[in-house]
């Protein structure tokens, strides 16, 4: 059994509730979407196949035991949950970062969801499946991309249909060089919304434009 993998490398997480823990990233090849600040375009066709036992022994290499599984759009490939099974079988803990765009039902219980909401200043809205948010567990995350005013509008509009807030870690992260980080988080405080504002801090140690950090 073999997944076509963009890229395999150890970090430190820059996003979520996870961030600044030194983790292990599979990066694995397709994405369905094309969101306007896509920052990982290289993995929407390149990569190579590699057996699950192949990744294991690449990721065990690293000596560290948190491993996020990412994309592309990690769910596009079946053989995904074998490899999140195999994980959790291993002792690993396990982040799945998502687009939400596929069902997330057959995730293995034990993995935490990071599902990435789009929002409309990604061109991508109407791609959200939102009956995913009846399988999410406590412990996963939501995360909005945020480009604009207009976006923000509209995920506190989500949060607060969805009463999000009240079973999962939100996450709002500004759009990189699109949004100001200081007006995002000036929205947030004058609406007392219970959200997490978040920068991509690997961003911030290194280059934007860098690969395999």
């Amino acid at each position: 059994m073999a997944l076509k993998v963009n890229e395999i490398f150890y970090s430190i997480q820059g996003e979520s509730t996870h961030a600044g823990r030194p983790c292990v990233f599979v990066r694995l090849t397709y994405c369905n979407l094309r969101c306007t600040y896509c920052d990982t375009e290289y993995a929407f066709y390149r990569g190579s196949e590699r057996s699950i036992d192949e990744i294991l022994g690449e990721i065990a290499a690293y000596r560290c035991r948190l491993v996020e599984v990412t994309g592309g759009e990690p769910l596009i490939q079946r053989e995904t949950t074998q490899l999140l099974k195999r994980l959790l079988e291993e002792g690993y803990e396990v982040l799945l970062e998502t687009s939400g765009a596929w069902p997330v039902e057959g995730v293995p219980d034990g993995v935490r969801i990071i599902m990435d909401l789009k929002t409309p200043g990604s061109g991508m809205v109407a791609s959200n499946r939102w009956q995913n948010l009846q399988h999410l567990d406590r412990d996963d995350e939501i995360k909005f991309v945020v480009c604009d005013r207009a976006d923000y509008e509209w995920a506190r509009g989500v949060i607060g249909e969805h009463d999000l807030t009240a079973r999962h870690s939100v996450l709002l992260s500004p759009s990189h060089d699109e949004l100001d980080p200081r007006l995002l988080s000036e929205w947030v405080l004058a609406d007392g919304l219970g959200v997490r504002v978040q920068l991509q801090i690997h961003k911030l140690i290194w280059s934007p434009s860098a690969r395999g950090v």
